[in-house]
């Protein structure tokens, strides 16, 4: 049999808005663009390499409330790989649901009219070849929440770690018995929109350890498994070891959601599955660079000198979205020209200055005793040293002080 060709996605999120401005032309913010360029690479990368199957592992949107504009323009790439005859599973994840069991969530309306070629996994199950139109049997675990796996009176008065105890024990025996009546002969890929232990995360921290399912590394290196489709964390990751079997991986998020993923590169898995091996590889999509500075300054009288010579030309950050961490004492604040530093990004989209203003720190003027022998002049002079005045300041504000001190030796 030859190689089924996939591709693996997750964590779209394409409604987030959170830096730059609006569009023109469509009336759309510019970041929301921006994601839908990515989506837009990865649909035309399904369609132009005529793919088997694609794999979505859920987060359409940044929340379960996505206003409709957001739902027609995902609904209009879908409808491409649909209209292309591509299968496509679209798994639920956790910016798609309600926590609340039986209300709808953020992709049923593809079930919901039963749109071509586009399947909807909202629970534990397996999918057979002939449901996917596809030779490949798919176990999907969507996102899973307290209430859609255990009762009220199953929860009652139980800690966490007991709770999460039940769920886990559950999803591992759904998994495991989907595995038991899969076919064979037949490749066989788990995908799933959750933690696993071992993966590194990125920005995306929502749930903190201890409150949300984490997944068991023995459960997913099972070996009938010939792929595991991972989605949830935003850092493109590999939890299995290069060759071995079966490659578990994060793709990874499709654009760049804060600051927190500046340094991360997004993108796509393209996957070779056939039964007992499957190889990868991480397609890189363009997207819009996110540039975080940090500027620190030693010298007052060279301030805004020292700070600019450490900022980028403004065709540099043509079109990104910058921030400018800047720490400097507080006391220096007067010496801050703020108009100079944005004007050397006004080609970007957008910018943040970041103003870290340092408290004044005690001075360690050292032994005690030896303090106490210092004169006035020597211990004025240590102290314009331990709030980093220059030596030329230095000089002036001993002068100063010592006309203050004869000043009062004369009264």
């Amino acid at each position: 049999m030859a190689a089924l060709r996939i591709l693996h996605f997750a964590d779209a999120h394409i409604d987030m808005a959170n830096y730059g401005r609006y569009d023109p032309v469509t009336a759309l913010p510019v970041r929301v663009m921006d994601f839908l360029a990515a989506l837009d690479q990865i649909v035309d990368t399904a369609v132009a390499e005529k793919v088997d199957l694609v794999l979505f592992a859920g987060d359409a949107y940044k929340d379960r409330n996505p206003q409709p504009t957001f739902q027609r323009e995902w609904g209009r790439r879908m409808m491409r790989l649909s209209q292309a005859g591509i299968p496509t599973l679209l798994l639920v994840g956790n910016h798609d649901v309600a926590p609340t069991a039986g209300r709808a969530h953020t992709l049923h309306e593809f079930s919901t009219l039963a749109v071509p070629h586009v399947h909807v996994a909202d629970r534990i199950r397996l999918w057979r070849p002939e449901e996917l139109g596809a030779p490949v049997q798919i176990i999907s675990v969507p996102w899973v929440s307290r209430s859609r796996l255990l009762t009220r009176e199953e929860t009652a008065g139980k800690p966490v770690e007991a709770v999460l105890t039940a769920i886990e024990a559950r999803v591992t025996a759904a998994v495991q018995d989907a595995i038991a009546r899969a076919e064979p002969a037949l490749p066989l890929i788990l995908t799933a929109h959750a933690s696993v232990q071992g993966a590194v995360f990125g920005s995306e921290r929502a749930v903190m350890l201890g409150q949300e399912l984490v997944l068991g590394g023995q459960l997913l290196n099972h070996r009938r498994l010939d792929y595991v489709a991972l989605g949830h964390i935003h850092k493109h990751q590999a939890l299995s070891a290069p060759g071995a079997q079966p490659p578990i991986v994060y793709p990874g998020s499709i654009e760049r959601i804060d600051f927190g993923e500046a340094r991360e590169t997004k993108g796509f898995v393209m996957a070779n599955v056939t039964r007992g091996h499957t190889t990868w590889e991480f397609r890189k999509l363009k997207t819009r660079r996110f540039i975080d500075l940090k500027v620190e300054t030693r010298e007052a009288d060279s301030f805004m000198e020292d700070v600019l010579r450490q900022l980028p030309e403004a065709d540099a950050v043509a079109g990104a979205i910058c921030r400018v961490q800047l720490s400097y004492p507080r006391d220096w604040e007067p010496l801050l020209d703020e108009k100079q530093i944005l004007a050397r990004f006004e080609q970007a989209l957008s910018v943040h200055l970041q103003k870290h203003r340092l408290l004044e720190k005690r001075a360690r003027l050292g032994d005690t005793a030896a303090v106490e022998k210092l004169t006035p002049e020597e211990l004025l002079e240590r102290y314009w040293q331990s709030i980093g005045l220059s030596a030329a300041e230095t000089a002036v504000m001993q002068s100063l002080a010592r006309e203050v001190l004869r000043q009062s030796e004369l009264e």
